[in-house]
């Protein structure tokens, strides 16, 4: 995909970004402008993340699963609630993540552009 082009996937949507390690937020957000997304918010913990999904106004999400200690569930159940297409970041194992979850993408850290571009064209796939 080329920067800039609007007719792929990225076609200006808008993705909000639950992350707590600020350097990992930043590059995030250089990713989804160089694939053409837009950055919706950058949430820091599960309070944040579920008040902003509660507003709305975004097209997908990228989260981390642990978030300052505290694990992102609550936010994935309330963007699951929406039909809000979702992905999950890990710096771990996914495999405590709970199975309702099972069939959602993840994204293991570190990770590429390539290898976010590759992640969030499967939640558009998946539909």
């Amino acid at each position: 995909m080329n920067p800039g082009v609007s007719d792929g996937p990225a076609s200006g949507r808008s993705i909000l970004v639950v992350e707590d390690e600020a350097m990992i937020g930043m590059m995030l957000e250089d990713y989804l402008d160089m694939l053409g997304y837009r950055l919706h918010a950058l949430a820091t913990s599960v309070e944040e993340g579920c008040a902003i999904v509660a507003q709305g106004g975004f097209d997908a999400a990228l989260m981390d699963c642990n978030l300052r200690g505290e694990k992102a569930w609550p936010i994935a159940d309330l963007l699951a609630e929406r039909g809000i297409p979702f992905l999950f970041a890990t710096g771990g194992s996914a495999d405590d993540l709970p199975t309702r979850f099972a069939d959602r993408p993840t994204l293991a850290k570190p990770f590429t552009i390539g290898a976010v571009e590759r992640a969030l064209e499967r939640i558009w796939a998946a539909g």
